[in-house]
């Protein structure tokens, strides 16, 4: 069963690629997604296999069903792009100007296509079914999985398994952690008011860059002093718009902050903290503050039990190497679908083999197209595993 498997995964690898290519050369932004599950569907045309379209808007859902009783399990890959120009010079370059698939998303789909249509080839294999999430809108609050969840995506479902490619990981190894593995996220805006004036006459004035910078410095620690030296926690100040004439005085400046957390008690901590600096500028400044906080994706919880069984079946039934790493600073709305069901989310691993390595969302972001069959054995085998499995 699992020669079965790794050899027909192998067999379909130049497929694999040039799907991850034509993606590549048409990314779609977060809640724009129309070509790309189009695609999808199309990709499933004439398989043995249930295909929903359409599911929490343009998401995608593909039920393999043994026709045999069991349990079921799904897998999950996203599939939106970013709001970015593309600069890697490769052949195969957005077509798409200003949008790139700079997270591995393509990767993502690439991967599972084959996956699942080696999957459906193997009903003769397994009880059960699997339920494969194509999700839209990974990049971008409120982001996808909610909508889909909404939709029923995860009625009748037992756990989840998700991947995401890493260009900072070696390539050729699968990575996971037990527990809470990437941060919850926040963002917010400050609009801070104060009186402006010419820039002789301060004293006549009530200088808004003045209360903001306060802020921004005061603003730092919260994570320094008011979190645990063992809790994770970031908070970054990415927009301060003050621009004006250099002798005005301004009467208002705007920042906009985002906030991550490892737990949901550091994420709530932090927003009581920047809260209350808020309302202290008003005091210390004499200025008006208006703050709008919102709190989005929550931080990714890997369940310790499913995580073990999935590490030890890739290891017992396969020849990927799999290994712990350390938490990851971005945050994930995979993290819902682990609220909602004992779930895992792991990581292939997808360093260049050539050339500088760069970060996801950077404009000349590249992944090792290994990856994507590594992630394919390493899921592939966890599946099989689950459902040969009558405990």
């Amino acid at each position: 069963m699992y020669n079965q498997l790794i050899k027909t995964l192998e067999s379909k690898e130049e497929q694999m690629i040039a799907i991850r290519r034509h993606l590549h050369e048409n990314p779609e932004l977060s809640f724009e997604e129309k070509e790309t599950p189009k695609y999808i569907a199309d990709f499933y045309e004439g398989k043995d296999a249930e295909v929903e379209t359409n599911v929490g808007a343009n998401g995608v859902k593909v039920t393999i069903d043994s026709g045999k009783p069991g349990k079921t399990i799904a897998i999950r890959a996203d599939f939106d792009a970013l709001p970015i120009e593309e600069e890697t010079g490769l052949p195969y370059t957005s077509k798409n100007k200003g949008v790139m698939h700079a997270c591995g998303h393509d990767a993502h789909t690439a991967y599972m296509l084959i996956l699942a249509d080696t999957l459906i080839e193997m009903k003769d294999s397994f009880s059960g079914k699997i339920v494969v999430i194509h999700q839209p809108a990974e990049e971008v609050p409120p982001g996808g999985a909610q909508t889909m969840i909404k939709d029923g995506v995860l009625e009748g479902v037992d756990n989840v398994i998700g991947v995401h490619v890493m260009s900072t990981m070696e390539t050729g190894k699968m990575y996971y952690y037990p527990g809470f593995v990437q941060t919850g996220r926040a963002f917010f805006k400050l609009k801070i008011k104060g009186k402006g004036g010419h820039g002789s006459s301060p004293h006549m004035a009530n200088d808004a860059i003045v209360a903001g910078s306060a802020f921004v410095t005061a603003v730092q620690t919260v994570v320094s002093r008011r979190l645990s030296p063992f809790e994770t926690g970031v908070v970054t100040i990415g927009s301060f718009d003050g621009k004006g004439p250099f002798n005005v005085i301004k009467d208002a400046v705007e920042l906009e902050g985002d906030v991550r957390g490892l737990t949901e008690e550091t994420k709530a901590t932090i927003e009581k903290e920047i809260k209350r600096l808020s309302s202290g500028l008003e005091a210390m400044y004499g200025v008006t503050c208006e703050l709008e906080y919102n709190d989005d994706y929550p931080a990714l919880y890997n369940d310790p039990a499913f995580t073990e069984y999935v590490v030890n079946a890739i290891k017992d039934h396969s020849d990927v190497q799999i290994e712990q790493t350390e938490p990851q600073p971005p945050s994930e709305d995979f993290a819902y679908y682990a609220k909602e069901l004992p779930s895992t989310f792991i990581y292939s691993g997808a360093a260049p083999e050539d050339g500088e390595i760069f970060p996801h969302h950077h404009p000349k972001f590249n992944i090792s197209e290994k990856s994507m069959m590594v992630a394919a054995k390493a899921v592939g085998t966890a599946v099989l595993t689950y459902l040969n499995d009558e405990k």
